[in-house]
């Protein structure tokens, strides 16, 4: 009796039974509200009803209740219909019912309406594209202008300190060679700005060997004292590596600017199902309340809105923090999978 009463006040599941050939026999609450169908109007109709027409053209219903029989259940997941035609997305478990001496007497069903997390999951893998796009464009136009740079300014720049030299050599002139220095620099600048938009430690493919090559490459001839802790062995798709490694490299660039380092620590750890990176150094540190402060985090500093950004574009988040005279910290975090992909 408390059983009974307990089937037929549950509103969140559609709980029924059918006779032997697949008729409904029962029918609660939760079906009511789930279906659409008011007990009156299911009772003695076959539970094909919910079926789209597409699946009971290739035989599911039938084929639903031979394999739960033979197997004593039967779990799917797909779109069902509503009463009016509506579609929903459901989770189902048909049960085979028997007697103490083993005849099928019918079958019990349990039907989830899982509409509201199809969605979401398909707004989850519409984003994870948009976001694969965006990073992707992002780089293929970081290569093209890292490529312009390095075959157009730059080539054209030490043509023109070539002539530059030959000409001071020629009338022992020192404006001309202080020209030449002014132009040698710029061209380092230049090159230090293509290794930036294109490093050739990044490996879309490896994190770990992308930061520990940037690290050895790059950052230890800053003079900055680099170590690298990770216990990380995922392989993250390729967008999420550059993503990772862009913000690391943004703040390492940081550190280098602004800190007065000598020395920094990298470290790498799953966590919550994601990647959490933190970069710590210990330098000038922060001013008190600029670690939380929209100017820090939002627009006044380009380099943090940037990292901001991208964690948040690949719904994580970032966090950076410090005190006067010891150090600043960044931390950010990103999920590691995709979202799943769901049968329509």
């Amino acid at each position: 009796m408390l059983f009974e009463l307990f089937v037929h006040s549950v509103v969140d599941y559609a709980i029924y039974m059918l006779d032997v050939d697949g008729k409904v026999i029962s029918w609660n609450a939760g079906a009511e509200r789930i279906k659409g169908y008011s007990e009156k109007e299911i009772l003695g109709r076959h539970f094909s009803v919910f079926f789209t027409e597409e699946d009971v053209a290739d035989g599911r219903p039938t084929a639903e209740l031979l394999i739960a029989a033979e197997m004593g259940r039967h779990e799917d997941e797909g779109w069902r219909g509503r009463r009016g035609g509506k579609r929903f997305w459901a989770n189902t478990v048909l049960t085979a019912l028997r007697d103490p001496v083993g005849t099928l007497v019918g079958f019990g069903k349990v039907t989830r309406d899982l509409t509201e997390r199809q969605r979401t999951q398909e707004e989850r893998s519409g984003h994870h594209q948009a976001f694969t796009h965006l990073v992707r464009a992002q780089e293929t136009e970081r290569r093209r202008i890292a490529w312009d740079v390095h075959d157009d300014s730059i080539q054209s720049m030490i043509a023109v300190s070539m002539r530059l030299q030959m000409l001071a050599a020629q009338r022992r002139d020192s404006a001309l060679l202080q020209l030449d220095d002014a132009i040698q620099g710029a061209i380092r600048r230049l090159r230090i700005l293509v290794a930036q938009l294109r490093p050739p430690a990044l490996n879309d493919e490896d994190l770990v060997a992308s930061i520990r090559d940037y690290l050895d490459d790059v950052v230890r001839g800053w003079g900055l004292d680099c170590t690298l802790r990770h216990d990380f062995t995922a392989k993250p798709p390729p967008e999420l590596v550059v993503t990772a490694f862009r913000i690391l490299q943004e703040a390492l660039v940081n550190v280098r600017k602004h800190a007065n380092a000598s020395a920094v620590v990298v470290s790498l750890t799953e966590q919550d199902g994601g990647l959490l990176v933190k970069i710590a150094d210990n330098g000038v540190g922060m001013k008190p309340g600029a670690d939380s402060s929209p100017e820090t985090l939002s627009g006044g500093h380009i380099g943090m809105a940037s990292m901001r950004e991208r964690a948040e574009a690949a719904q994580g988040w970032f966090q950076i923090s410090g005190r006067p005279g010891e150090g600043t910290s960044v931390a950010f975090w990103i999920p590691l999978a995709a979202p799943a992909t769901v049968r329509g």
